[in-house]
């Protein structure tokens, strides 16, 4: 069993920066592929980045590429999500997720191959 809580949302104007963390409990971070997928007003969830179970295989989505990145600290069982160039459409909550198995590149995006999940973080980005 795997506990994991975010920390790190809150409010920014357009072109700021944040930095979400993803504490992981109850088992080795390091063990497990993680990722981060948002969910907007009215909209339905969305893959944003996602890093494997070595840290070397990272995936994003087109929409963040270039602006977030995502990274993981092992000794500390956390994986963060650097956000920059931070846009109103990019408010949402973002949810952590990590899965103990390996998922292949191609399906990092998929939100049903995580079976961990956190409670969410609010991103308010205003314009």
């Amino acid at each position: 069993q795997v506990q994991l809580v975010e920390s790190g949302g809150g409010m920014v104007q357009a072109g700021g920066s944040l930095r979400l963390s993803c504490a992981a409990s109850g088992s080795t971070v390091s063990r497990y592929s993680a990722g981060w997928f948002r969910r907007a007003p009215g909209k339905e969830r969305e893959f944003v980045a996602a890093i494997g179970l070595s840290g070397s295989t990272t995936y994003y989505a087109d929409s963040v590429k270039g602006r977030f990145t995502i990274s993981r600290d092992n000794a500390k069982n956390t994986v963060y999500l650097q956000m920059t160039s931070l846009k109103p459409e990019d408010t949402a909550v973002y949810y952590c997720a990590a899965d103990t198995m390996y998922i292949p590149p191609q399906a990092m995006g998929v939100a049903n191959r995580y079976l961990y999940w956190g409670q969410g973080t609010q991103v308010t980005v205003s314009s």
